[in-house]
């Protein structure tokens, strides 16, 4: 029996849907608490604890970490960046409120380790867009990127500061078959597959060239639980890391899915991300993550489309 209590808020999403379940192989299932607002899916509603839960809520975090004996937090809950324009401060008050009450709970000593994420939307227009490098000008033009940059001064901050052991990772667009798109700018590269595979055409909200860095779910997983598992010693940077997958544009995609489904067609109708997307980079230099913990990432986009499209198949029919 694990003496690790794991505690995953934001378990619904994108990420938390694959990492509660990757958690609970390692650690068993009573020992990974999973919470969010909204209804997690079968799988972890019934692979075990679930606590519904609004991580802005100071009492309630307290409660969970004292209810479960908590030693471990993965902060997933967050608005994501196309959604975060629409409405500002509720993306201010869930993205760094909630960051604030896990963070303070830990400078209190009663939880171990800390994962945030944050993401390439901490860079901005006036970043180098090409082998974008760890420490370079970050001064992101979005609500979402304004939360992540904040977010990173403060981790480093309470590691500084209190010694909590807070660990982050810049994600790159993150693709994956568990959960809907959840209004990111990135999100096309899941919805795609939805339209392929039921044989409706797609119409993309950014341009054919649109070049951005991206990664497979599974890659996104290793990589955390990679960091997470690291000795503390290894974790030279405490603000967030750079990793990076692939990089790839609409085009690119639509012309690997076609290896599969050689009618589906795509169209080109920019909205406002189109706006977000040309602020961020199309590339990521990840040598300081291969350097201090050996991330290297496991999917290209061949191996990543061909898997996304037989696990969606599943899913789905």
């Amino acid at each position: 029996m694990s003496k690790d209590k794991i505690w995953v808020i934001g378990a619904s999403g994108q990420i938390g849907s694959d990492l509660v379940v990757e958690l609970r192989k390692i650690y068993g299932g009573a020992n990974v608490i999973a919470s969010d607002i909204k209804e997690p899916n079968q799988e972890i509603k019934e692979g075990g604890p679930f606590e519904a839960f609004d991580v802005c809520s100071v009492d309630e975090v307290s409660h969970i970490v004292k209810k479960y004996q908590i030693t471990e937090v993965y902060n997933l809950a967050a608005l994501l960046s196309g959604t975060a324009e629409k409405d500002p401060r509720f993306a201010w008050r869930l993205n760094m409120n909630g960051l604030f009450n896990i963070l303070n709970v830990a400078k209190e000593g009663l939880v171990k380790k800390i994962f945030w994420p944050s993401s390439i939307a901490v860079f901005g227009p006036t970043t180098p867009k090409f082998d974008t490098p760890q420490v370079t000008i970050t001064e992101p033009n979005t609500v979402y990127g304004i939360t992540k940059i904040a977010g990173e001064r403060w981790c480093e901050w309470f590691f500084h500061k209190y010694g909590v052991d807070v660990r982050s990772i810049r994600y790159p667009g993150l693709i994956g078959y568990k959960a809907l798109p959840g209004g990111g700018t990135t999100d096309y590269a899941v919805d795609i597959f939805y339209h392929a595979i039921k044989g409706m055409d797609y119409e993309c909200f950014l341009s054919k060239d649109t070049m951005l860095p991206m990664m497979y779910m599974p890659d996104g997983i290793r990589a955390t639980l990679d960091l997470m598992h690291a000795p503390s010693s290894s974790i030279k940077i405490r603000s967030s890391y750079n990793i990076a997958g692939m990089s790839f544009d609409p085009q690119m995609i639509h012309e690997s899915i076609q290896r599969h489904y050689p009618e589906f067609n795509v169209n080109y109708k920019g909205d406002f991300r189109q706006e977000i997307a040309n602020s961020w980079p199309s590339s990521i230099d990840d040598s300081e993550a291969y350097k201090d913990w050996g991330w290297k990432p496991g999917y290209d986009l061949t191996s990543m489309v061909d898997d996304m499209i037989i696990q969606l198949k599943h899913k789905l029919l």
